[in-house]
């Protein structure tokens, strides 16, 4: 991400968009071996509404990431509104729908998830003005 859109970007905003698409890449992969593969199903019975939800993930998780990655500012918007909805519908998935008590592995993947959200969503402001304005070669 160096050349082209990202020249004369600082490293540590190429990093965290770099981090932040692998995420979503990463998501994407996963929400579509659910789609895909029976054994890998979330375990819960999701009300119909959820478990679209879910299934749309396999769209817009790869399309965050490449709106991130092509330096798209509606990427960041994208990105923080997936993340931050994947957290609420785990955290239904997982607090409302699954009778477990104490931890597991959905919850851990709910709090990870919660704390990507978390990040992003702080990370926006200060990553917006890269995606604003485009870096002269000068600079």
């Amino acid at each position: 991400m160096g050349t082209g859109r990202w020249h004369g970007v600082p490293l540590r905003v190429r990093l965290v968009v770099s981090a932040a698409v692998l995420v979503f890449a990463y998501g994407a992969v996963v929400h579509i071996l659910q789609v895909l593969v029976p054994g890998l199903r979330p375990q819960l019975a999701l009300p119909g509404w959820l478990a679209v939800y879910f299934a749309s993930l396999t769209l817009w998780d790869p399309l965050a990431a490449l709106l991130l990655a092509a330096r798209r500012p509606v990427g960041l918007a994208l990105g923080c509104a997936v993340l931050v909805t994947d957290a609420a519908a785990n955290g239904y998935a997982n607090y409302v729908l699954d009778p477990a008590g104490g931890v597991t592995p959905g919850r851990i993947g709910q709090a990870v998830i919660t704390a990507l959200a978390v990040a992003l969503v702080a990370l926006t402001p200060w990553l917006a003005q890269w995606y604003a304005r485009r870096v002269s070669p000068g600079r």
